[in-house]
């Protein structure tokens, strides 16, 4: 199995910026995507940003494209979230997610992971 640990969340004005941080643990071999995932109070768990581990392509929320950056360090198992221009509507749980069993389903999509972390709360304060 696969642990995930995020950190990094907190409070932050809006216009400020935050890295989140999601260090995987377990069985680390073959991850094929990680993606991050958050959910604000009364809505949807909505999709974030997702990284391919061998590299390639990311992808990224319209609402978040441009302002959030996702990266991974291969070496420490980890995958980050820099997000710039913080606004209230960011306000959530923010929560990493591991493709562990390859599915050819849409790294966008939470039906396309089979790991989760615990998530880190991001604030925004207008």
């Amino acid at each position: 199995q696969v642990q995930l640990v995020e950190s990094g969340g907190g409070l932050v004005q809006a216009g400020g910026s935050l890295r989140l941080s999601c260090v995987a643990s377990g069985r680390t071999f073959a991850r094929y995507a990680m993606g991050w995932f958050r959910q604000a109070p009364g809505k949807e768990r909505e999709f974030v940003a997702a990284i391919r581990w061998t590299g390639g392509t990311n992808y990224y929320a319209d609402s978040v494209k441009g302002r959030f950056t996702i990266s991974r360090d291969n070496a420490k198992n980890t995958v980050y979230l820099q997000m710039s221009n913080l606004k209230p509507e960011d306000t959530a749980v923010y929560s990493c997610a591991a493709q562990v069993n390859f599915r050819p389903i849409s790294t966008t999509t939470q039906a396309a992971y089979d790991y989760w972390g615990q998530g880190t709360q991001v604030t925004v304060s207008s």
